[in-house]
C-alpha cells in the first residue's frame, strides 16, 4: 500500500483530472436540487465526462498511469454516478431500486478489489464493459435532467435500461475476478 501514497503517483495531470471531478460533484448537485439550472448541471455532466476520458488518455499516453488513479478515477466516477442517481431519485421513484442495485454492486465491486491488493497486490484497471456502463449512467442521467417532463413510461424505460445495464456489468466482473484469481488467461473479458 506504500506503493499509492509516493508523491510521483499521486501529483499526476490524470489524478488532478479526477480531483478536478470530485469537486464538480457539489456544483452538478447544486445547480440540479437549488437553483434547478438542469441545461448548466448536464454542461458539469459533461464537462466530467470529458474530464474522464482525457485522464485515461493522458495516463496511457504520457506513462501516468498509476494504482492511486486506478482508484481515484472509478471512485470520482461512482461518487458521481451516486449523486446523480439521488437527485433524481428526487423526481423519479424508480431510481429508488437502481440506488440499491447501485449500493450493492459497489459493495461488492470494492469487495473483488479489496480481495484483488491483499491476494495478489494487484490494482486492476477498470474494464471495457464497466466504462460502457459509466457512459450509460451518464447518457440517461443527462437527458433525465435535460428532459424533465419526458413521460413517465420513457424515464422508467431508461432507468429499468441502467438497471440491466448495471446488472450485466457487475456478472461480467464477476467473472472477470473468477478468472483473475485462478490465474486462467480468460481473466481478461
Amino acid at each position: 500500500m506504500h506503493r499509492l501514497l509516493k508523491k510521483e503517483q499521486i501529483l499526476t495531470i490524470p489524478n488532478l483530472l479526477s480531483l478536478v471531478r470530485l469537486a464538480m460533484i457539489p456544483v452538478i448537485v447544486w445547480l440540479y436540487c437549488k437553483k434547478e439550472a438542469y441545461l448548466a448541471a448536464v454542461a458539469m455532466i459533461v464537462l466530467s465526462g470529458l474530464t474522464d476520458i482525457a485522464d485515461g488518455i493522458i495516463a496511457r499516453k504520457c506513462n501516468m498511469v498509476s494504482d492511486f488513479g486506478k482508484i481515484l478515477d472509478p471512485v470520482a466516477d461512482k461518487l458521481t454516478q451516486a449523486a446523480l442517481i439521488l437527485c433524481l431519485a428526487t423526481r423519479y421513484q424508480l431510481m429508488i431500486p437502481l440506488i440499491i442495485e447501485f449500493a450493492l454492486r459497489e459493495a461488492a465491486m470494492l469487495a473483488m478489489g479489496y480481495a484483488a491488493i491483499k491476494k495478489k497486490d494487484t490494482i486492476n484497471s477498470s474494464q471495457w464493459f464497466g466504462k460502457l456502463t459509466t457512459a450509460m449512467m451518464y447518457a440517461v442521467t443527462s437527458l433525465l435532467i435535460l428532459l424533465p417532463n419526458i413521460p413517465l413510461w420513457c424515464a422508467n424505460a431508461m432507468i429499468v435500461f441502467c438497471g440491466v445495464t448495471m446488472l450485466v456489468s457487475f456478472v461480467m466482473y464477476a467473472l472477470f475476478y473468477k478468472g483473475f484469481f485462478s490465474g486462467r488467461k480468460e481473466a481478461r473479458i
